[in-house]
């Protein structure tokens, strides 16, 4: 397990550099001190092997503490996304069946009315400064039972085409694998220094930065928030090599520095959904090499990756070490090089991908068969072997780099007196990558901002669509399936709720 990664490089390197936080440095001794007192505390507050804990915190040291010590004590983590609010967030700490809920005093404060609406209330244990102090003497490590590979390290929440999130259940093998693969692909040593901004809570920075970091001895330089405007001065300052992205990140910086930038040690990022001109425009611009790669939190943070040695620009690379990729038609068959089908992928090693839904085999069953993994978007491969992102077959909207499912949108919507139907569709932006629109038949004449809080109360911000219209009815199937690819055709005028009426680009998809 990464915590084992940890107490190793403590008694390695136990003076080199682990954490940068704001203004406090960890060297890897204290790292492994606040783990190991983390561990201690949670196994006084009940915490035993197996146990589900759901974890509420912000990009800060705590996280990274309780996160390695419920690894340390066998228990599995939950990192639940901090914009979680009204029937998702019950709904993952039911779904989970976490039994004790750590967070941020200011995230319960805003939920104390979901969390008294709860069946069962939980146990709550509140975030304080102490989680990130390591103890002034050296601390013993904490006597844990032998921790198989296989054995669930952490359960992540994604969005569903169902609308209810279905949680994806990793093992320690997928995160230690994760860690040492990303440290082959990057070639990456115990001098880089990652800069992290995207939320912990994602795997995106789970894998990517921090099981690599604690794969190579590197330095993780924890950032609370993104900011394009500070970016590269917080760079320059705390002499990053390299950092994280969703393609979101990459624009917003490609429009923020519209010039060269110098004087910073960034050499590489990695993540996925660069467009070709953004992409471009970070090499040339500012002299960083763009990993662009393929994958999801089921697939072990990725499949396919433009490496150090092996890149072809526009593609997301060729297949990890260890991964077969396969093209398919809709009846299962096996396409050639060039020809456009689903991405299928097979671990010809044991936990890289993950194991199941947690309390969902429909949707597991759906996604693993006979050994390989469906990922339900679309690809092909070139005569080299490199991979190529066509879009996605399911209905998930990317937005930000956030997974967003327009069925849980709309089962919010419906909610509201004055909906009697609606649907949310992609809008292709250049900053978000997808923005949402949502198409209502409505009772009377609501008011679109309106609607907006409405949703707010009930959605995380990121799910709240930007566009509204209002139309006479919504084109479904004779099942009473919506027809998203004829959405676009309706003739309607549309509210932009960041300005005001304007028609945006065509939906993104059928």
């Amino acid at each position: 397990m990464i915590t084992d990664s940890l107490y190793r490089l403590a008694e390695r390197q136990p003076d080199a550099p682990a954490l940068v936080f704001e203004q406090r440095q960890y060297d890897y001794r204290e790292l492994a001190d606040l783990v190991s007192v983390t561990a201690a505390r949670l196994h006084a507050h009940g915490v035993r092997p197996g146990a589900h804990v759901a974890l509420m915190c912000g990009n800060r040291p705590a996280f990274l503490a309780c996160w390695l010590a419920l690894g340390e004590l066998g228990a599995v983590c939950v990192p639940l996304n901090t914009s979680l609010v009204g029937d998702g967030f019950l709904y993952t700490l039911t779904q989970s069946q976490a039994s004790l809920l750590i967070a941020e005093p200011a995230l319960l404060a805003t939920r104390a009315d979901l969390l008294a609406q709860a069946a069962a209330r939980l146990p709550i244990l509140q975030v304080d400064d102490t989680f990130e102090c390591p103890p002034s003497e050296p601390t013993r490590r904490w006597q844990r039972p032998t921790a198989a590979d296989s054995d669930l390290n952490s359960i992540l929440f994604t969005s569903g085409t169902t609308g209810l999130p279905k949680g994806v259940a990793l093992s320690h093998g997928v995160y230690t694998a994760a860690g040492e693969d990303m440290v082959r692909s990057l070639d990456m040593t115990a001098n880089d220094r990652v800069l992290v901004f995207l939320p912990l809570f994602h795997a995106n920075p789970q894998m990517y930065a921090v099981a690599s970091v604690l794969s190579c001895g590197a330095t993780l330089i924890l950032l609370p928030r993104f900011s394009a405007s500070r970016f590269f001065d917080d760079a320059i300052r705390h002499r990053a090599t390299g950092f994280t992205f969703v393609g979101t990140v990459l624009s917003i910086l490609e429009k923020q520095h519209p010039g060269p930038q110098h004087g910073h040690e960034l050499a590489w990022c990695v993540g996925g959904g660069a467009p070709a001109p953004v992409w471009e425009a970070i090499e040339s611009r500012f002299g960083i090499a763009v990993r662009e790669l393929y994958g999801m939190t089921e697939t072990g943070g990725w499949v396919s990756m433009n490496t150090a040695r092996s890149s072809r620009f526009g593609s997301v690379g060729k297949a990890r070490d260890g991964i077969r990729l396969t093209i398919r038609d809709d009846a299962g068959r096996v396409l050639g090089a060039g020809a456009k089908g689903e991405i299928v992928a097979r671990a010809e090693r044991p936990d890289v991908f993950f194991s199941c839904y947690w309390r969902n085999p429909e949707a597991t069953a759906a996604t693993l068969k006979d050994g390989w993994l469906h990922t339900a978007d679309r690809g092909y491969l070139d005569n080299d072997g490199f991979l190529y992102f066509d879009g996605r077959q399911k209905e998930l909207i990317r937005r930000g780099g956030e997974m967003i499912s327009p069925v849980e949108i709309e089962q919010q919507l419906l909610k509201h007196a004055q909906v009697r139907d609606c649907a949310v569709a992609g809008v292709a932006d250049a900053i978000m990558g997808e923005e949402l629109r949502a198409y209502i038949v409505a009772d009377g004449s609501p008011d679109a901002h309106a609607l907006r809080d409405f949703l707010l109360t009930r959605l995380p911000a990121y799910m709240a669509p930007r566009y509204v219209s209002f139309v006479p009815r919504i084109p479904k199937t004779e099942t009473q399936k919506i027809q998203r690819h004829l959405l676009a055709e309706l003739q309607a005028d549309c509210i932009d709720l960041a300005s005001g009426p304007v028609q945006p680009a065509k939906e993104t998809r059928a």
